[in-house]
C-alpha cells in the first residue's frame, strides 16, 4: 500500500465514522465560523495572507468605540467590505447543513457569522452569536430597521445611514469589539450544547471566546465531536473525527454519506 492510498483509506474511514455518528445521534448541534463562508468569497479574519485582521486593525475598524466616536471611519471600513458581502451566495457547505436540518439530523445551528448565508441556504433553527447584517438599530432612539436603509446610504460616498425618525446614526445589529454577546443568545447556545449527543464544528478556528468554549459544554457531558477545519484547533485531540479539508467539499460528502448511503 502506498502512502497516498493509505492516506485516502484513512480519510474515507473518517468520513464513514463521522456519517455513522450523525446517523445515530438523536441531538446534533453545529458550530460554524468564518471558514464556512470563505468559499462564498467572504474573507475570514485570521488566515495568514488573506485574513481581514491582516488588512485592518480590529480595535480601530470594528469597535464600538469607533462607531460611537468616529462613525465615518467605521462606515468607511464597512464600505470596503460591502461588495464582498452583497455578492456572496451560500455555498455547498451552507446547503449541506440546511439539508441535514431538513432531514431531522441537525437540531440547532450556532454560528459566529453575521453574513446571513445560513438563513439564505435554508437553515431555520439558528443562533447568531455575533448578530446579523440583516438589520440595524438607531444609536439614539433604538428604532430597528432592515438592512436596506444602511445599504442605501453606503452607496453614497461619505454618507452615514441615519434613522428616519430621529436622525441618529444606524448601527448594524452585529457585535463589535467592546460589546458583550447578547446574554439570552449565549445562554440558549449553552443549553443546546449541553443537550447535544453530537457536536459538529465547521470552519471555526475555535480561537474566539466565549464561542470557542461552547463545545466543551457538551464534550464534558459525553457528547461526540466532529471537526472540519483547514487548520488545527485546540479541540482536535478530543474529537472523534478531524478532517482538515475544504468545508465546501467535506460537508456535502459527509451529509451524502449520512443521509443517502445509510452511513
Amino acid at each position: 500500500m502506498t502512502v497516498g492510498s493509505a492516506t485516502t483509506e484513512r480519510t474515507e474511514h473518517a468520513y464513514r465514522q463521522a456519517a455513522r455518528l450523525i446517523f445515530t445521534s438523536h441531538y446534533t448541534v453545529a458550530l460554524t465560523g468564518a471558514g464556512i463562508s470563505t468559499p462564498s468569497g467572504i474573507p475570514d479574519f485570521r488566515t495568514p495572507g488573506s485574513g481581514l485582521w491582516e488588512r485592518y486593525d480590529p480595535a480601530a475598524a470594528a469597535s464600538l468605540t469607533t462607531f460611537r466616536y468616529s462613525p465615518h471611519q467605521f462606515y468607511e471600513w464597512v464600505r470596503t467590505l460591502m461588495g464582498e458581502w452583497i455578492a456572496a451566495e451560500p455555498n455547498p457547505a451552507h446547503r449541506a447543513l440546511a439539508e441535514l436540518e431538513s432531514a431531522g439530523r441537525l437540531q440547532c445551528l450556532v454560528t459566529q457569522n453575521i453574513d446571513g448565508l445560513h438563513q439564505r441556504a435554508g437553515s431555520r433553527r439558528i443562533l447568531c452569536l455575533h448578530g446579523t447584517l440583516d438589520s440595524a438599530t438607531c444609536g439614539s432612539c433604538y428604532r430597528q430597521t432592515g438592512s436596506e436603509e444602511v445599504l442605501t446610504a453606503l452607496r453614497t460616498p461619505g454618507a452615514l445611514p441615519r434613522c428616519v425618525r430621529c436622525g441618529g446614526v444606524l448601527k448594524p445589529d452585529v457585535i463589535l469589539f467592546g460589546e458583550q454577546l447578547p446574554r439570552a443568545t449565549l445562554d440558549a447556545a449553552r443549553r443546546e450544547f449541553r443537550r447535544a449527543e453530537l457536536i459538529l464544528v465547521a470552519g471555526s478556528s475555535l480561537e474566539v471566546v466565549p464561542a470557542a468554549s461552547l463545545p466543551l459544554e457538551g464534550i464534558e457531558r459525553g457528547a461526540h465531536l466532529i471537526v472540519f477545519n483547514r487548520i488545527p484547533t485546540y479541540l482536535d485531540e478530543r474529537a472523534d473525527v478531524v478532517l482538515h479539508e475544504d468545508v465546501a467539499l467535506a460537508l456535502p460528502t459527509l451529509v451524502r454519506l449520512a443521509l443517502h448511503d445509510n452511513a
